[in-house]
This record gives structure tokens, C-alpha cells and sequence, in this order.
């Protein structure tokens, strides 16, 4: 009885360390010189490990720095603000283009932008090619930072949304080099290549992002897509 009892509690041990050791890639707790896996880069369209990889930029400034390089995406480090009543970001950037396309936002998190930057260069901009022949000239987005609880979900109501810390963005649109705009709101529900464009590009987003919500997720987001970083996980 003893012996099994020993060989229980050596389990939970191993279970609790192997938790709290996920839970330091999750959170990017574990620094970039000590992890097994090698830095992100963004010139690669397909890596191994590309969450925890994103992850490690959350609190690194320097990793940031080294990582957010043009031409994949033009951003600059900006003060933090100290996070207060759950609002405030940390290690935080303000960029004007990701990924060839115009993408202005004054305060977003490095990992959302090398997050953003994989997805718009190595997805977003293929995709466009392939459905119309043009390139993503500019994206536009409804906003990243905002101080405020998640609207659209009575359970989920209370609590602080990703962009009360800067860790998500809401995007309404793209505009190819030749004009046309590719509205969320106006697309989605619709048949035709701008439809199909739409929803591979929100398909994609799912290997990059967290959360990745559309119009079908609830009324509150038939206009645009939602990504962001935070500690849930969900594709709709």
C-alpha cells in the first residue's frame, strides 16, 4: 500500500511539474536563451512550435526588437503603461505596415504583431494573389487598445477584454492594389471569390492566433474578425 501510494505521489509530482511547465511556454514565462525551441523568425512560412515561439516575445523586449524586422513589418517599441485595474500593456509596439500591406495601430503587443506579420505575408497576401491577381494594399482594422471588458457574450461579460492589454486586434476589411475593398460586413455572407477569400484568411488566422472569432461567432462580430493572444483557445 505504501508502495503504491509513493508511486501516486511521484505521478502527481511529474503531472504538476509538467503542468506548471506548460503553463511557462503558455505564458511566456520561460526565456528565449533557455527554451528548447529556436526563436521565431518571419521569414519562414512554416515553423514548428509557432505558439510558444510567439509566446516568447511577450515579455522580451530585446527578442522583440530582434524579431520585428522590416521588410516583414515596420514597428517601433512604445512605453509601457502600467497595467491597472486590468487595463495597460507591456513590451508593446507601434507598427504602420505588416506583411507588404498598410496596417497602421498605435499600440499593439509584440507577439500580436509578429503574429499579424506571419499571417498577412505568408497567408493573407498568397491567398490574395491566387483568388484575384493583386496583392493586400492596406487592412483595416476597428482598433487594438481599449480599456473594456469583452462585449457580445453574457458569460464572459465581467471580465477584461485582450485589448484592455493591447494583445488583440479587430480587422473590417483588406483593399487589393487595385482598389477593390473587401469588406467583412458586406463579403462574408455572400458567394463569390470575396466570400471564399474571407474565409480562408480566417481559417488561416487559427494557426497564429488564439482566439480567431468571425460573424458566425455571434451578432457583435458580423462586421469583423477578432484575433488575439490571450490564455483561451478558440477557432469560429
Amino acid at each position: 500500500m505504501r508502495r503504491l501510494f509513493r508511486t501516486l505521489a511521484r505521478l502527481f509530482v511529474l503531472l504538476v511539474a509538467l503542468a506548471a511547465g506548460l503553463a511557462a511556454f503558455w505564458f511566456g514565462v520561460i526565456p528565449q536563451r533557455v527554451s528548447p525551441f529556436s526563436p521565431l523568425t518571419l521569414d519562414a512560412p512554416d515553423q514548428w512550435f509557432i505558439d510558444p515561439k510567439l509566446a516568447a516575445l511577450r515579455r522580451d523586449p530585446v527578442l522583440c526588437q530582434a524579431t520585428l524586422k522590416t521588410p516583414h513589418i515596420e514597428a517601433v517599441a512604445v512605453p509601457d503603461v502600467p497595467i491597472e485595474r486590468g487595463c495597460g500593456s507591456v513590451n508593446a509596439v507601434e507598427m504602420s505596415s505588416v506583411g507588404g500591406a498598410r496596417l497602421p495601430a498605435n499600440r499593439i503587443t509584440c507577439e500580436m504583431a509578429a503574429a499579424l506579420a506571419l499571417w498577412l505575408e505568408h497567408d493573407v497576401q498568397p491567398l490574395a494573389v491566387a483568388a484575384f491577381g493583386k496583392r493586400v494594399k492596406s487592412v483595416q482594422q476597428m482598433g487594438t487598445y481599449s480599456c473594456r471588458n469583452i462585449v457580445g457574450n453574457v458569460l464572459w461579460k465581467d471580465f477584461r477584454s485582450q485589448h484592455a492589454t493591447a494583445n488583440a486586434i479587430d480587422i473590417a476589411g483588406f483593399t487589393l492594389e487595385d482598389g477593390r475593398q473587401i469588406s467583412v460586413l458586406r463579403n462574408w455572407p455572400k458567394s463569390g471569390a470575396e466570400s471564399r477569400f474571407l474565409r480562408d484568411v480566417h481559417g488561416r488566422a487559427c494557426r497564429y492566433f488564439r482566439v480567431v472569432l468571425g460573424p458566425e461567432f455571434n451578432a457583435s462580430h458580423k462586421d469583423h474578425f477578432h484575433f488575439d493572444r490571450g490564455f483561451l483557445w478558440t477557432c469560429k
